[in-house]
């Protein structure tokens, strides 16, 4: 299955073809204000507040906000800790003593109602993982529950009822062990941990490959491939859906009968269709946008959940992701380097079909579609060594599904267009990340105001930013602003808290900040 989502732009006429490079895509005064007309029905004004200092590169991964005594907790990779900071004087946040955690390396971190879980991966991360249950007020260790090979999300139900960890088994270095993905359910008052895993659904794979799911790693089964990255839960505790990046998938979970009950493959997005235009070429000594015939793969990272009008939505940040596994012998040497398993290429290297591309050698120039990376593992579809489609990783966008999978909205080349219009230096990272996925859209938040109002929070990993969206009809987002803050990069993590939770009384967007090591504050300075 190939998603085809078009979306038009405005005062733009001109014609696509897959087989020469167009014009480049300008965006005009008068398009500008044609787009604007479809204005939001609410304001939010968003505005920098404060940075903390957590510490170098990796120290702020995720974070989590405990209303109760106002403190953060943030994954600090660096120290091999969750710091925690107290921010009931928001102008003034304090650092208090650590959640000490051991042997293991900290991967995620949610709250619930004072309680504190932090998701620990094994000293040899193919082993099983531990789930750490603390007090929020005290740092005390409360518990401490087994789970699958490498946790790597966790969160809370919304009633508090359940542990959710998304277990990622990831394969080592050298591809010899690779551990089932797997979905943990922690009870907490009953202290019991199901860990469920996708077995199943291994007599299903070729159905789901036919709908764009990818089971693609070494003599593995699908039980052996999938690799569940995030985690997002109904607003009445029954279900989760679970992010399977690497594999285009999403899976579907009833969390009282401890069951997964489907698999949603994602299908591809077609970067020939007016709307889905991207740069490709980091390589071209231009910003532009433009019809390429090659698909993305949607490849979700961070899933939310919202419901509007008693329907159940999805959104996903379509990132990307590609493996890439290396034995390096031993040394620090790369020459020693030995590939064992690289799904990446380049499009120039490779052996394009005369039919399906007769302009091969146009679309393979530096400045075309030649240094675009694409997986090998997808696009020789008759088995004669050539390629006959091509297949990037990510969509470069934000999407909306129905519980049940099916796709509502699509945000195309959005992300691309406002930040190449109204912040073109920071476009796919001044242009350098255009050959690979773009901005990278990491992270996914929404915070709801006056009870039917939602605001769309979407994490440039590789712009530094995070774009904002009025997204109360699910069908129809409508941009809003960017955020920004000189210093604070890497924007990995997101979490929203409401005024009515907030030490200031003013709504909050939280963001962890992977490359600069810090927490970024932002208030909504508009009143409800």
């Amino acid at each position: 299955m190939k998603t085809n989502f078009r979306l038009s732009i405005l005062a733009l006429l001109i014609t696509f073809s897959s087989c020469n490079k167009v014009d480049d895509i300008v965006e005009t005064d008068a398009s500008l204000q044609a787009k604007s007309a479809k204005s939001s029905n609410f304001n939010v004004n968003f505005k920098y507040k404060t940075t903390i200092k957590v510490g170098g590169e990796t120290a702020s991964e995720i974070t989590a906000f405990d209303p109760q005594s106002k403190k953060l907790f943030v994954v600090n990779l660096e120290l091999n800790q969750i710091s925690v900071f107290d921010i009931s004087d928001i102008d003034n946040p304090k650092e208090e003593a650590p959640l000490v955690l051991g042997s293991g390396t900290p991967n995620s971190v949610a709250v619930s109602k004072g309680l504190v879980a932090v998701a620990v991966e094994a000293a040899i991360k193919q082993d099983l993982g531990s789930i750490m249950l603390f007090e929020a007020s005290s740092g005390t260790l409360l518990n401490s529950y087994q789970v699958g090979a490498l946790p790597d999300m966790v969160t809370f139900s919304p009633n508090g009822k359940y542990i959710v960890s998304a277990n990622e088994g990831e394969p080592n270095s050298l591809y010899t062990v690779d551990p089932k993905g797997s979905i943990s359910i922690i009870e907490i008052i009953a202290g019991t941990t199901t860990t469920l895993y996708f077995d199943d659904f291994n007599s299903q794979q070729s159905m789901l490959e036919a709908g764009g799911f990818r089971v693609f790693g070494p003599n593995a089964t699908l039980a052996m491939d999938v690799e569940p990255e995030y985690v997002a839960i109904s607003d009445n505790s029954r279900y989760a859906w679970v992010t399977l990046q690497e594999n285009n998938g999403v899976a579907k979970i009833n969390l009282e009968t401890k069951q997964i009950e489907t698999i949603y493959p994602l299908g591809f997005k077609d970067y020939n269709l007016i709307g889905n235009e991207i740069d490709a070429s980091d390589d071209d000594g231009i910003k532009a946008l433009n019809n390429w015939p090659v698909y993305g793969i949607y490849m979700p990272d961070a899933i939310k959940y919202i419901k509007v009008n008693g329907m159940d939505y999805l959104i996903t940040a379509n990132e990307g992701d590609a493996r890439e596994y290396i034995d390096n012998k031993g040394t620090d040497d790369e020459d020693d380097d030995e590939e064992v398993f690289v799904e990446e290429a380049r499009v120039k290297n490779l052996d394009l079909d005369p039919i399906a591309f007769p302009n091969a050698a146009f679309l393979q120039e530096d400045e075309n579609l030649g240094r675009l990376k694409i997986t090998k593992t997808l696009g020789d579809t008759d088995g004669d060594g050539d390629y006959d489609e091509l297949y990037s990783f990510g969509a470069r966008s934000f999407t909306v599904w129905t519980g049940n999978g099916q796709m509502v909205y699509d945000s195309g080349n959005d992300i691309a267009l406002q930040t190449l219009n109204l912040t073109p230096d920071r476009f796919n990272d001044g242009d350098g990340r255009s050959d690979d996925k773009g901005a990278e859209p990491e992270s996914v938040e929404v915070l709801t105001i006056q009870g039917n109002k939602h605001v769309l929070f979407v994490g440039l990993e590789r712009n530094d930013q995070i774009m904002v969206y009025d997204i109360s009809n699910p069908a129809s987002p409508i941009f809003l602003d960017i955020l920004s803050h000189d210093g604070d990069e890497g924007p990995e993590g997101l979490i929203s808290i409401p005024s009515k939770d907030s030490p200031n009384g003013k709504d909050l967007l939280i963001v962890s900040n992977e490359d600069s090591g810090t927490v970024t504050i932002y208030e909504n300075n508009q009143k409800d």
